[in-house]
């Protein structure tokens, strides 16, 4: 095409932006809108199929609807009859590539290269969750702006390509060393296949070349299978370890194991460039169930070490024995001389019990005090009854005078006792002499 041959009446072609297998993008101008716009021309073998001329109007609406900051819009879709091509009409990014960046650099900053994945992911993010996938993430696809806003194109187009004619043929469709395994295996390839695809391309940025070089699909696949690709930083020493741990997840051959969601991923590299290590790995998930781990079942019996000092053992302290017993003063000799053979081992151990050993020599055990006391307590007894029993006499005499009628004169005498003894005797002879 000329530059001055028009797309649908209404697109001016101004000149060329890419040519690729599938399409020759242009850049056009609107004249009716007044605005430039990125026109795809889709090879003229792929008009020749009515499957997937079906299948791109349906996925070509569907990605139409996808209207992000990260994504680029699709404007308007059809077939131009007078070029026979089908043609797609797009938002136009001025700015580069990521393959253009990786030819002109070889590779990029750590920086840069985080921020270009995080943002392609929060626009893979959105697609999905619109159940929308891309199938065909590479470098080519992701276009980074004169404002260093990145932006994913073509989505929709692998799609409706993957069920037509032309890949049941065994054409492969975009780039081998970005498709996930089960694409590769021809199996159906769901949102994890695009963080396989970004991480392909995350590992590329970082370190200029593909974790895998392989020259077909079963070359790939094999290599995939036999091990996992040299580590980034061992080809990057500027690449943080969370941040290449982060890539290594999202390249797992099992889709299981890489992030549930594109925005996980961009969390995990986020925090990886922090320096914190991603808290979902694949080994962590797998030593999930050790024997190590089921050895330490919280039912573990208790040991004998433990069962001894439970509140019930025989072995008690001094103090809860003088606790439960009312007075250990007032107990017989006997009792208290076991009582002290059975805490004799204890009272080694705590200063408390150290009170209870044996009294210096010449003192008096427990016993005979004990005996003391009880003789002072009789005695001050027996000589209040007797104080009890004078006074009573006394007022026995006092009565029997009052009442007397006899005329003989009554001596009064003080008497003067030393003890009780002499006071019942010297009362006796005073009541004798009175009552004659």
């Amino acid at each position: 095409m000329t530059a001055a041959s028009m797309i649908a009446g209404r697109y001016r072609i101004e000149g060329r932006l890419g040519v690729g297998g599938m399409s020759t993008v242009l850049l056009a101008f609107d004249e009716r809108l007044e605005r430039h716009v990125a026109v795809k021309l889709l090879a003229e073998h792929l008009a020749d199929d009515p499957a997937f001329v079906a299948r791109f109007r349906r996925e070509a609406q569907a990605a139409a609807r996808l209207v992000h900051p990260n994504i680029v819009q699709v404007f308007d879709f059809g077939f131009d009859d007078r070029a026979h091509q089908h043609f797609i009409v797009m938002e136009h990014v001025a700015g580069h590539s990521c393959a253009e960046l990786l030819r002109d650099r070889g590779h990029l900053d750590v920086e840069q290269a985080v921020d270009i994945v995080r943002q392609a992911c929060r626009g893979l993010d959105y697609a999905h969750r619109n159940r929308v996938v891309h199938r065909d993430v590479k470098p080519g696809n992701l276009l980074v702006s004169d404002t260093d806003v990145v932006k994913l194109a073509d989505f929709g187009i692998a799609r409706a390509t993957d069920q037509s004619s032309i890949t049941q043929v065994g054409s492969v469709l975009g780039t081998a060393a970005y498709l996930a395994p089960e694409q590769a295996r021809g199996e159906e390839a769901g949102p994890r296949a695009d963080l396989y695809s970004l991480g392909v391309v995350a590992y590329q940025l970082l370190s200029g070349r593909l974790p895998y070089e392989a020259s077909s699909l079963s070359e790939l696949a094999l290599k995939q299978q036999r091990g996992s690709p040299p580590p980034l930083q061992r080809l990057n020493p500027m690449v943080p370890a969370g941040v290449a741990e982060s890539i290594a997840s999202a390249l797992a051959i099992e889709p299981e194991d890489r992030p549930a969601t594109a925005l996980e991923l961009a969390d995990a590299i986020h925090a990886g460039e922090e320096g914190i290590s991603p808290r979902r790995t694949s080994p962590t998930r797998r030593l999930a169930d050790t024997d190590a781990t089921r050895a330490l079942a919280p039912r573990e019996p208790r040991t004998a070490a433990t069962r001894a000092l439970r509140p019930r053992d025989p072995v008690r302290t001094a103090a809860a024995r003088r606790a439960d017993q009312p007075d250990s003063r007032a107990a017989a000799p006997r009792n208290a001389s076991r009582q002290q053979a059975a805490l004799a081992p204890a009272s080694r151990a705590t200063p408390a019990r150290r009170s209870s050993a044996p009294a210096a020599p010449g003192s008096r055990g427990p016993g005979s005090g004990s005996a003391r006391r009880g003789r002072r307590i009789v005695r001050r007894l027996v000589a209040l009854l007797m104080l009890a029993l004078v006074f009573i006499a006394a007022v026995v005499v006092a009565v029997v005078i009052a009442t007397s009628t006899s005329n003989s004169v009554v001596h009064l005498r003080k008497v003067v006792a030393h003890d009780a003894q002499s006071a019942i005797r010297s009362l006796e002879s005073l009541i004798g002499a009175n009552t004659k």
